[in-house]
């Protein structure tokens, strides 16, 4: 029973070497799983070839494992609160390496589709427990948020480093290998993961919501089917209407999980100032961040004709930058600069290299490395102070579900990025694009090169530089679009988080096992 008459708060006990030990083996899994949204990259060639999938075979290859992830997070973060999250953890690293294993050696596209969407599911599992055990494990402010610092850099970086890891290993292996290097990692965490890792639950969950999982399925898939569909075909009724059924089971989680008696995504999470804000300002960063890879990858490649290979390694550049900018953003915080501030500089410098982007030519390589290294920078110094404010301002009981609706809002950020700027800059592309040229070359740039091919060599050469021309003005506008959201977003942070001071609500320490607990 609490007492009544104490108000000092116990310091919160500093983690030594075995938690420390413990993040860097957790670190593999969520290495791994962020590279498996990129690895296919340079493997579908290869992939095609052997098995030759149809294109809608070849599309689902692509997009299930992110479609399978996106709708599994909330499920997995609320039950991993229910059942332990270093038991989920374990479960899902098992079916992760299973997983692999079967997709590396699939002999059809059915096998390998199937293969993918189990990857789907473990990686989500994954996710939502490792930033929980992060929440679990490191309790003193100061480490907690150097531990989530090298969370989201370790995040972001396995994004860039999957498309690049696949293109050496087809090059030199079998497209089976881009799987099989998960295995190494996911059995190192079998094996350490029981003895360094604690385990922690919610001591009252209550009754797991059967509903809820539906629900928040059907809100969250149509609504990012839609948005990537945009973004790769253009706005299209039927996609129109699937993010418009997606919002409408999204209503009706809202009206479950405010109703039911164990929702599984508590409306408490939201009763804080601090937990909204940072969801919402988190989702921004991932609009930010994915929004300008859309451009960037088209840029080095069918702008600048670089090799597949060469864009991916020109594109690990940008990502250096990234190891310094969450650690900064931390010692700032910790040396008595108001988080506010931080994330309001975050955004500023993420606006700043759109602004770089905005000022690039058709034969700007470094320019826009620059650019994209500055965006990098601000919106990692963003994300890996809105990822440790919405865990602070939670119960660790409900850390999982705290961070599986953070990586949701994270997926539908990148998903509406890529959509709308990429309309942006479809739009800006097709009015700049001359009026006789051919129809197909009005669309996109890749379709505008490939008639170019066709033509006679004085023609293509002037319809390849008008649109590589049209295409950079487009990525002009996007960008200018791009630095108005995250100006914007810098007032809304400096206007919401200036006064914002983290405090869990009260809640019940969470059970640890003691030999597990004791360093």
């Amino acid at each position: 029973m609490t007492n009544p008459t104490s108000t000092t708060p116990l310091p919160a006990a500093r983690a030594g070497r075995r938690e420390w030990t413990a993040l860097g083996v957790l670190m593999l899994p969520l290495l791994l799983v962020s590279m498996d949204v990129s690895v296919l990259y340079f493997a579908i060639p290869a992939i095609n070839a052997d098995l030759r999938p149809s294109g809608t075979q070849q599309l689902w290859i692509f997009d299930i494992y992110a479609f399978v992830l996106a709708g599994l997070l909330m499920t997995m973060g609320s039950l991993g609160d229910r059942v332990g999250r270093r038991r989920l953890l374990l479960t899902g690293a098992a079916a992760f390496g299973a997983a692999s294993l079967a997709a590396a050696y699939a002999n059809s596209a059915e096998t390998l589709i199937a293969a993918r969407a189990v990857l789907g599911i473990g990686g989500a599992t994954l996710m939502p427990s490792t930033m929980a055990i992060v929440r679990t494990m490191f309790t003193d402010p100061g480490q907690r948020a150097k531990a989530i610092g090298i969370w989201s850099g370790v995040m972001t970086g396995g994004i860039a480093l999957g498309s690049v890891l696949s293109g050496v290993l087809v090059q030199y292996f079998c497209w089976g290998s881009v799987f099989l290097v998960n295995l190494p990692a996911m059995a190192l965490l079998l094996v350490l993961g029981p003895i360094l890792l604690p385990e922690s639950k919610n001591p009252a969950p209550g009754r797991f919501d059967l509903v809820g999982v539906p629900l928040s399925m059907a809100a969250v898939l149509p609504v990012v089917y839609g948005l990537k569909e945009i973004a790769a075909e253009g706005v299209h009724p039927l996609y129109a209407v699937s993010i418009g059924v997606g919002l409408l089971f999204a209503a009706l989680f809202v009206q479950r999980q405010r109703t039911a008696a164990s929702p599984m995504i508590s409306p408490a999470l939201f009763r804080g100032r601090a937990f909204a804000p940072a969801v919402l300002l988190n989702l921004v960063s991932s609009f930010a961040m994915m929004g300008s890879a859309f451009f960037t990858t088209q840029y080095l490649q069918s702008v600048l004709g670089k090799s597949a290979l060469e864009a991916a390694l020109w594109a690990l550049l940008p990502s250096v930058p990234i190891g310094l900018a969450a650690p900064l953003a931390t010692q700032l915080v910790q040396k008595g600069v108001n988080r506010a501030y931080v994330v309001t500089a975050g955004f500023t410098i993420g606006a700043a290299g759109y602004g770089l982007l905005a000022l690039t030519g058709t034969d700007s390589l470094w320019l826009l490395l620059a650019g994209c290294a500055v965006l990098a920078s601000g919106i990692v110094m963003v994300l890996s102070q809105m990822t440790d404010l919405a865990l602070s301002a939670v119960p660790v009981e409900r850390a999982g579900s705290a961070a599986s609706l953070l990586e949701t809002g994270q997926e539908f950020g990148g998903a509406l990025g890529m959509a709308v700027l990429g309309s942006v800059g479809t739009a800006v592309y097709r009015h700049e694009m001359p009026a006789g040229a051919p129809a197909p070359a009005r669309e996109t740039l890749g379709a505008a090169l490939a008639v170019a091919d066709r033509l006679p060599a004085e023609a293509g050469t002037a319809l390849a530089t008008a649109a590589r021309h049209a295409f950079t003005t487009g990525m002009h506008g996007a960008a200018l679009a791009a630095t108005a959201v995250l100006l914007l977003a810098a007032a809304a942070a400096g206007a919401t988080l200036r006064k914002v001071h983290v405090r869990a609500p009260d809640a019940e320490p969470e059970p640890v096992e003691p030999a597990r607990a004791a360093v």
